[in-house]
Formats: C-alpha cells, structure tokens, sequence
C-alpha cells in the first residue's frame, strides 16, 4: 500500500476517542438515522486516522459552519502552520476541535470542499455515536485484514481487547494519512454507496511511504 503522508505540527488534543462530549450545535430536532451504508460511507476516508485526529475532525463536524469559517481563515493565513495557527485561533469563536484543526489546513479544506459529507458525519456523531464509533473499529478490522493497517515510523498500531487504537508514533508530530479507501479496506461492499475518495496532498513537506 502506498500512503501519502504530511508531517504536521502536534497541538494538544483534548478529546479522547472513547469519551468525547457530544453536545448539539445547530441541527433540527428531527435526526435522520443513518443505515450502516451510509456510515461505512463516510467514515471511510478518515477511520484510519490516528484516534487523537479523527476525535477532533468527528467533534468539529458537529459545527459546519464553524468548519467554514475556519477554512477561509486558513487559506487567508497561509503563513501560519501547526502550533501557531492554533495559537492565532483562539480568538476566534470557534469550539476548540475546530480551533485545532487549523493546525491540519488539508482537513480543514476537505471538509470545506464536501459540506454534505460533513455535515452527515456531524449529524451520525451526535445521534449514533455508538454505532459511528463501532463502524470505526469495523473498518480498521478489514483494512488490518487486508494487510493494510499496521504500525509505521510514523504511527502505532494496537490491538487492546477487541480495539484497534491508533496513536501517532511521536507525541510532537501527527501524520496525516492518505489513502484511498476503495483499495485499503479490500473490494468496497457497498456498490450503491461509494465512499468519498480525497486527491492526495500536493504539498511539498509530503513524502510518500511504501509499505
């Protein structure tokens, strides 16, 4: 498997995957349940993240528009990258997972660029965190399966009971994977619900990593 990986200055990351606090932002009353398609959907492209990344990309979901906002701050601020772009953040109104998220400008633009996948994320978060957290472990089982999960130089890989825990290699730096998901995960299963496919990052601090 070839992933594409961006070297990225680490901020604190105040949300464990486990026990994130999920309050409601804007969203009507009456939520739509997603089916497990529809989840295995859009989780895809960010399940193999490591845990500390993918709990503030699934809190910052929550808040869309905050999402937007912050995207336009970061391509208005190109000069500030990884802990001084979360420093200048935090006069922003923002929830700390979305000021944090300044640190990773790709995200931050992927998110921007796909409003209805993130906000459909958001919505599963908030009213079938469970099951969003379960179809997490169900697709890191099948790309383990597939032989494409597994500790790197740049992250951990761990099996605790019957829970893949992903951890970034250094607590200084995150690395940001890039994969595309109908390859990792072996022949995608969903046929009417194919997942989103991100273009690789063309920054120049991005290296690729044959594995």
């Amino acid at each position: 498997m070839t992933l594409t990986v961006s070297r990225l200055a680490a901020l604190v990351l105040a949300f464990a995957i486990a026990s994130l606090p999920v309050v409601a932002q804007t969203y009507p009353q009456a939520q739509r349940i997603y089916s497990q398609a529809e989840l295995d959907q859009m989780l895809a492209p960010v399940a193999l993240y490591p845990d500390p990344l993918l709990s503030q990309v699934l809190m910052a979901a929550t808040y869309p528009l905050e999402v937007a906002e912050a995207a336009r701050w970061s391509r208005a601020n190109p000069g500030l990258q990884g802990d001084d772009a979360v420093r200048a953040a935090q006069s922003e109104d923002w929830d700390p997972s979305v000021q944090s998220l300044v640190a990773f400008p790709q995200i931050l633009a992927r998110m921007d660029e796909n409003p209805d996948w993130t906000r459909r994320l958001g919505e599963a978060f908030l009213e079938q965190e469970p099951q969003v957290m379960d179809t997490v472990q169900q697709l890191r089982r099948r790309a383990q399966a597939a032989g494409n999960l597994q500790s790197s130089e740049q992250m951990h890989v761990q099996q605790q009971g019957q829970t893949i825990v992903v951890q970034p290699a250094s607590p200084q730096y995150v690395y940001v994977p890039y994969y595309d998901p109908l390859l990792v995960y072996g022949p995608w299963w969903w046929p009417a619900y194919q997942p989103v496919v991100w273009a690789p990052s063309s920054k120049t601090d991005s290296r690729t990593l044959e594995e």
